[in-house]
C-alpha cells in the first residue's frame, strides 16, 4: 500500500493529462479526416490509432514502474536488436509510397526507425553516463557520433531523410543536456556541414523535389498544390474554424495525406487559430514537464533520457507544424501524440514512460 501510495505522489499526472488531452484530441481528428473513406488502409487507421493508444498506455506504465538505470544494461542487446531490424527493412522491407522502404510486415506492419528513436535515446544516454567524467573529451564526442551513425546511416538509405534528421537532433539534445562544450558544437557543426553536400546527393528524386519545391513554388506545381491546399485550409479556418468534421478542404479530399503529414491543417481548418494554438500549447506543456523532469534527475542518466526524449518531441513537433504552414519543406515526419501512425504513437508513449521512470526516482528536495 505505502509502495503504490509512493509512486502515485511522484507520478506527473501534468503531463499525464497533457499527453491524454492530444491523444484524444488526435483520434477525433483522424476520424475526421478518414470519414467517408473508401481504402481500406484510410478506413482502419481510426481503430488502429485506438488500439495503439491503449497498447502505448500500457506500455508507458509498465516504463514508469521500471527503473531506467536497469535499461541500462540492456543497452547493448537494445542497440544490437536496432541494428537488425534496421538491416531487416533493406533486405526485407515493404514499400510504401514513393518507393520508400521502411516498414516490416510480421503479422503487423511496423516502422523499425520509429522503434530506432527511442532505443538510441536509451544507448546513447547509457555510452555517455558511463563517460561522464570524459565529456570534456573531444574523443568521446567522436565516439558518440560513431554510435549514432551507424543506425542513422541505415535509416537515410531507406529512405528517411526525416527520421534521420530527428536521430541528428536526438543526439544534440543529449550532448547538450549533457554539457557539450561550445568549441565541441562548433566543430561538429561544421563536420555536419561538410557532409551536407554529400548527403543530398543521395537523395531520392521525390526528396530532392520537396526541397527544390520549397525553394520555388513554381517549379514543380505537382509537388505544390498539396502545400498550396494546406495554407488555403489553414487560412480559411479563421479563429474559430469551420467546426468538426465540417471543413471544406477536409471533407471534400482536396487536403492529401490529411490523416499524417498534414494533419495540423486539418485542426486549424476545422478549429480555426484557437485549435492550433491549443494544441501547440499542450505540446508545450509535455515539453516543460519533460524538462522540468530532466532538471530534477537524480543522475546524469535520467537527465539525458528525458532531454532526448523532449528533444526528440520538439524537432517533429517544429517540423511539423512548420511544412504545413510552408516554413519548412516537406519531411513527412507527423505530429507526435495527434497524427495517425500506430508505431510512431507506441514508441512516443515508451517515451514518456521513461521520462515518468526518471520522475519517480528523482530527488526529493525539502
Amino acid at each position: 500500500m505505502n509502495e503504490s501510495g509512493h509512486f502515485w505522489q511522484r507520478f506527473d499526472f501534468i503531463l499525464l493529462g497533457a499527453v491524454t488531452l492530444l491523444i484524444l484530441f488526435g483520434i477525433m481528428m483522424i476520424a475526421s479526416a478518414t470519414r467517408g473513406a473508401v481504402d481500406p488502409d484510410l478506413i482502419n487507421r481510426l481503430p488502429d490509432q485506438v488500439s495503439f493508444a491503449v497498447v502505448g498506455f500500457l506500455a508507458m506504465l509498465t516504463l514508469a514502474l521500471t527503473d531506467y538505470r536497469l535499461l541500462s544494461g540492456l543497452s547493448a542487446w537494445l542497440y544490437g536488436i536496432m541494428i537488425i531490424l534496421l538491416l531487416m527493412v533493406i533486405f526485407l522491407g515493404v514499400e510504401g509510397d514513393a518507393g520508400a522502404q521502411r516498414w516490416l510486415n510480421i503479422g503487423i506492419r511496423i516502422q523499425p526507425s520509429e522503434i530506432g528513436k527511442i532505443i538510441i535515446i536509451i544507448t546513447l544516454s547509457t555510452f555517455l553516463s558511463t563517460r561522464y567524467k570524459d565529456l570534456d573529451k573531444f574523443s568521446t564526442v567522436i565516439a558518440s557520433f560513431v554510435h549514432l551513425a551507424i543506425p542513422a546511416g541505415l535509416v537515410f538509405i531507406q529512405p528517411n531523410l526525416g527520421t534521420t534528421l530527428v536521430f541528428v537532433i536526438t543526439w544534440g539534445s543529449i550532448m547538450w543536456g549533457a554539457g557539450l562544450r561550445v568549441h565541441h558544437i562548433l566543430l561538429m557543426g561544421a563536420a555536419v556541414l561538410l557532409m551536407a553536400p554529400i548527403a543530398l546527393t543521395q537523395l531520392k528524386p521525390y526528396q530532392l523535389s520537396r526541397i527544390t519545391t520549397f525553394l520555388c513554388s513554381e517549379c514543380d506545381p505537382e509537388a505544390q498544390y498539396n502545400i498550396d491546399q494546406a495554407k488555403i485550409s489553414i487560412g480559411s479556418g479563421g479563429m474559430f474554424g469551420k467546426g468538426y468534421a465540417a471543413g471544406s478542404q477536409n471533407i471534400g479530399r482536396f487536403l492529401r495525406v490529411r490523416h499524417t503529414d498534414f494533419i495540423f491543417s486539418v485542426i486549424a481548418h476545422e478549429f480555426g487559430m484557437v485549435g492550433g494554438l491549443a494544441t501547440m500549447g499542450l505540446i508545450g506543456i509535455v515539453l516543460m514537464r519533460i524538462l522540468h523532469a530532466a532538471r530534477k534527475a537524480s543522475d546524469p542518466l535520467g537527465s539525458m533520457l528525458c532531454y532526448g526524449v523532449g528533444g526528440m518531441i520538439f524537432f517533429q513537433t517544429v517540423v511539423s507544424i512548420g511544412m504545413n504552414i510552408n516554413i519548412m519543406p516537406v519531411t513527412g515526419l507527423v505530429l507526435p501524440f495527434v497524427s495517425s501512425g500506430g508505431t510512431s504513437l507506441l514508441f512516443t508513449m515508451i517515451g514518456i514512460g521513461l521520462v515518468q521512470s526518471v520522475v519517480l526516482r528523482q530527488r526529493r528536495f525539502k
